[in-house]
């Protein structure tokens, strides 16, 4: 399933509408993950009220934590392996090495991805893959094989390694509760403050943000592109003849396996967090996440295919073709709702409200996306990124495009 758009030197290019799709669902959920963190400073924060009640507010939590963390990440991750084949066939149709444009498209990626970070949002993945993308490099020649084991190896390995964490070296008698109160009491003063008072703190928290990237979304996030990737080297989404012997399999899997350790995984976190029995959840995910991933591709892939299922592509394609803009613009409406220089709301919402402002914020990136791209080729931020991988500005208003159209 494609559709046709015109490039700026009026080449025609084909894009994949599923791909697009399956971009703009995956910002959906990131959003309603991310939301949680602007939303409170006791994100992820251990528990230590044993006799936790369980009500709506936590049922939607556990919902959330089930579908969405973890997941959509990997989505995402899985969307930028494949992307990097069209980018290798984009500089194929140019005549240009692919190399250099790459390194240039990921300098320009890790800089906007730094200063996501420490303006925005502490929890950015665009330094993540504008580093992880120059390491896929080095994978880009090897055979099929090689991928799979390697995307394998990275997914038990991380597993294991926080298998022996849990069972090693966890002591939940050394987590001092107080400090922690202390600490997320400075914090939910600085992000209730000023702009800057909001800059330091997300300076102060990429210094441990770090370690977590390293040890934890890094490797899962080279598993996903190396997995992708080979599904773009063989076209994969592109042909629906080829994907569609699989998708029964994938949901099958999905809910047999990946969907039960999630809410496994959930409720370890929500009854259990600051314990060993969180650490072994979040191993248990590692290794089964994947699949529930798969089974979410899967789904919407099948949707897609529907007569009913086309209206959704369609929605959510030019949404998926801004996902760098859409990404950013979701932190920066967030930091205005949650932060003190804007509603200061933070630590006043429950998680239903979390869930409808996701909603609503990603259901206006759906109209202004498909607004924005009937006026110009690219997002703001597509285009700036695409100048520094090209070399030069490329066109950016669509000809005879009228603004009030």
């Amino acid at each position: 399933m494609k559709s046709d758009v015109q490039s700026p030197a009026a080449k025609p290019v084909s894009r994949i509408a599923d791909v697009d799709a399956l971009r703009g669902f995956a910002l959906l959920g990131i959003l309603q993950v991310n939301i949680l963190a602007f939303s409170s400073v006791f994100y992820g924060f251990p528990n230590s009220d044993a006799e936790l009640s369980f009500g709506f507010n936590e049922f939607v939590q556990l919902v959330i934590s089930t579908i969405f963390e973890m997941k959509f990440y990997l989505l995402f991750s899985f969307l930028f392996g494949y992307s990097v084949t069209l980018q290798m066939q984009s500089a194929e149709r140019a005549g240009e090495a692919f190399v250099p444009r790459f390194l240039r498209r990921q300098a320009g990626l890790w800089i906007v991805g730094l200063l996501h970070a420490v303006l925005l949002f502490h929890g950015d993945i665009l330094t993540t893959y504008a580093v992880l993308g120059v390491v896929l490099l080095y994978w880009r020649n090897k055979p099929d094989n090689t991928l799979i084991k390697a995307a394998v190896w990275l997914f038990g390995l991380t597993a294991l390694l926080w298998l022996l964490v849990g069972a090693l070296f966890w002591n939940p008698d050394q987590t001092d509760i107080a400090e922690l109160l202390a600490e997320a009491q400075l914090a939910h003063t600085a992000y209730s403050g000023s702009f800057s008072a909001v800059i330091m703190q997300h300076i102060t928290e990429l210094q441990t943000m770090w370690i977590l990237l390293l040890l934890i979304q890094a490797p899962c996030a080279l598993a996903m592109f190396l997995l992708g990737f080979l599904a773009g080297r063989h076209q994969f989404l592109a042909q629906p003849e080829l994907y569609r012997p699989y998708l029964k399999p994938a949901i099958k899997a999905a809910i047999m396996i990946g969907l039960p350790a999630s809410v496994l995984t959930a409720l370890t976190g929500l009854f259990a967090s600051g314990t060993e029995w969180e650490v072994f959840g979040l191993a248990l995910t590692l290794v089964t996440a994947p699949l529930l991933t798969f089974g979410i591709i899967a789904l919407m892939l099948r949707l897609f295919g529907t007569k009913h299922g086309q209206f959704w592509r369609d929605a959510l394609a030019p949404a998926g073709r801004m996902a760098l803009s859409n990404y950013l613009l979701q932190s920066l409406i967030c930091s205005f709702i949650f932060y003190g220089f804007g509603l200061g709301l933070i630590e006043k919402t429950t998680a239903i409200v979390n869930v409808l402002i996701g909603l609503s914020v990603f259901s206006v990136q759906l109209f202004v996306s498909r607004w924005w791209l009937r006026h110009y080729y690219y997002g703001p931020l597509e285009w700036l990124l695409r100048a520094l991988t090209i070399g030069r500005w490329p066109d950016f208003r669509k000809p005879n495009a009228r603004l009030g159209a």
